[in-house]
């Protein structure tokens, strides 16, 4: 057995996180365009040859009170929607998981619908039993888990 895979270099670099949040903006623009039907899988990475449902999640900054809306991967758990805080195991959680500590109240947008929901976030316990349904759903949610130190955020959104 080998040592773990480490971070890629650049990763975190001030032009990769400008081209992420600019291929964001796209998608979001793309699937409101088209309510949905473009842009609602993620065929990046372990998407490649299974894709990943994407919905996008509105959220007000906890300080600025600006409204954001950021597409994320998600899993379906009976009536909740499940999404990872993973920041493609950057250091630091996403600005859109520590917003919805501050305003768990939110919208979704699915293919076709709009969700009024209630953020939390899960406790140990329901974690452990959500942590292998997303590796399943994306694999690269584990490399992400080994190439930080914090414990990544498995949020669920209840309907409210």
């Amino acid at each position: 057995m080998g040592l773990p895979e480490e971070r890629p270099g650049g990763l975190d670099s001030p032009w990769t996180v400008t081209a992420i949040k600019y291929m964001a903006r796209v998608q979001v623009a793309v699937f409101r365009l088209t309510n949905g039907r473009v842009g609602n899988t993620w065929r990046v990475g372990a998407g490649w040859r299974e894709p990943v449902p994407t919905l996008l999640l509105d959220h007000v900054g906890r300080r600025s009170g600006t409204r954001f809306t950021t597409p994320l991967l998600y899993l379906e758990d009976g009536p909740d929607l499940v999404v990872v805080a993973s920041q493609g195991g950057l250091p630091k959680n996403p600005q859109w998981y520590l917003n919805l500590l501050a305003h768990p109240d939110t919208e979704v947008h699915l293919p076709r619908e709009v969700r009024r929901v209630r953020a939390r976030v899960a406790d140990p316990e329901e974690r452990a039993a959500l942590w292998p349904r997303l590796v399943d759903l994306y694999a690269d949610f584990e490399k992400y888990a080994r190439w930080t130190d914090r414990e990544i955020p498995v949020v669920v959104l209840e309907p409210r």
